[in-house]
């Protein structure tokens, strides 16, 4: 390992590949982490390998958009070999997060959406990626906010030469079909097919191939709107895809904007001042209002649309309730429509990884001991076994009060949210009802 490259000091490596290898290194000067890609030495004397290395910078300097790495400095080793100062996304790769298996639909769609407008900033900057994939979809911390950022413009090639495309480059189960025909042309399309076998693969774990399933056919309980926006983007004919990223961007916003079935609700408090009677507008609440037993004094109680799991958590969390159930397969186990309930001060804050407020999710499955809980990243991990299961504890998430428990008891799963140094997982997990 290098001590230093340039003016930056080297801290670590953060991945190698057939052309270059990526460190993590220390710009003193200005008190921040950068990465510093460096073209490997077997390729570092070939023209065009170099001329590519060396124009991917070019592109991410000239795009200079916050969806996208940025080039902070370019510079040449002793050796000869170049070298490119981008920005350090501490948060990890798409490909790393969907290791577990498919994502949770609306934050995939999100994701998809993002790197769907990091995409169309790339086009307006007169460029086409040409090799859209999970590992070259990054996560940074911009401003204190979580943000996809899309890296590795290496085939990146100017829109206005598209047509002359005459050499095959891209990644299988990404590539659109035209990316294999040489001399096909190429347009922004190509990207839009990309995006969108992302996004098949973020919901099913798998990439389409040719005439694709529907996803909903995959993993059961997806819509079919998202059916059809995702088949609409990998379609073989380019001709029936989305026109441009950016119209792209807009569905999947949309959809994952859009109500389920059972739209989010403000929880009324009845009768006692306590709010252990609680009911909830439009839910299945067994007899209209769920009984206190169980439930702490000062907390509401919550029960999903069928009434075979409810939750309770303090007042103060629960404002709004999502009640239609969830997928097992999100945490590795195989695709079903179970009973779930989401409960939290505001759904929309909760659902940001970390920021925004408590909340508790809880869902009933078959064969929890086989789950892949959710990793946090950015937080310190603790483990202990509690009646009938685990805990998996994650504390401090990015240096914030934010804290997660990955609970399973019996044949519950749940998913604590907390922000504050209280934990309250215990009492959580034993007011558990299903």
């Amino acid at each position: 390992m290098p001590d230093r490259i340039g003016r930056y000091r080297v801290e670590r490596r953060l991945g190698a590949g057939a052309f270059a290898t990526v460190w993590l290194a220390e710009d003193e000067t200005l008190e921040s982490w950068v990465a510093i890609k460096v073209l490997a030495d077997n390729w570092a004397h070939q023209a065009d390998v170099r001329a590519r290395f060396e124009q991917e910078a070019q592109v991410l300097r000239r795009a200079d958009s916050e969806r996208l790495v940025r080039i902070h400095d370019y510079g040449e080793l002793p050796d000869g070999r170049p070298y490119q100062v981008m920005t350090y996304a501490d948060g990890g790769t798409l490909a790393e997060r969907m290791a577990g298996g498919p994502l949770p639909v609306r934050p995939a769609l999100r994701i998809a959406a993002d790197v769907a407008r990091a995409t169309a900033d790339l086009h307006a900057s007169g460029v086409l990626h040409r090799d859209l994939k999970p590992s070259n979809v990054l996560f940074g911390t911009v401003r204190g906010v979580e943000r996809v950022l899309v890296a590795d413009l290496g085939l990146a090639k100017a829109i206005a030469y598209a047509s002359g495309f005459t050499v095959v480059a891209g990644t299988p189960g990404y590539m659109a079909p035209e990316q294999t025909r040489p001399g096909d042309g190429l347009d922004v399309r190509a990207d839009v097919h990309a995006i969108g076998a992302m996004a098949y693969q973020m919901l099913t774990a798998t990439t389409p191939n040719g005439a694709a399933l529907a996803p909903s056919k995959v993993r059961p309980g997806i819509s079919p709107t998202v059916d059809r926006i995702v088949l609409r983007a990998v379609a073989t004919d380019r001709d029936r895809r989305w026109p441009s990223a950016a119209a792209l961007a807009d569905a999947l916003d949309a959809a994952a904007a859009a109500p389920r079935r059972t739209r989010n609700r403000v929880l009324h408090l009845l009768g006692r001042t306590t709010g252990s009677l609680v009911a909830v507008a439009g839910l299945v609440l067994l007899g209209g209002a769920l009984p206190a037993a169980g439930t702490p004094a000062g907390w509401v109680r919550v029960a999903d649309e069928s009434g075979k799991i409810s939750v309770a958590v303090p007042s103060g969390w629960a404002r709004q309730a999502r009640e239609s159930g969830w997928n097992p397969a999100a945490v590795g186990l195989p695709a079903a429509d179970r009973p779930g309930v989401a409960v939290a001060a505001d759904l929309g804050s909760w659902s940001q990884e970390y920021a925004g407020g408590p909340g508790v999710f809880a869902g009933t499955a078959d064969g929890l001991d086989r789950a892949t809980l959710p990793v946090h990243e950015r937080c310190d991990r603790s483990e202990r076994a509690i009646p009938g299961g685990r805990v998996v504890r994650w504390t401090r998430c990015a240096g914030t009060a934010i804290s997660y428990s990955e609970a399973l008891a019996g044949d519950v799963y749940l998913q604590i949210k907390q922000v504050d140094d209280a934990d309250l997982t215990d009492e959580i997990v034993r007011a558990v009802h299903s």
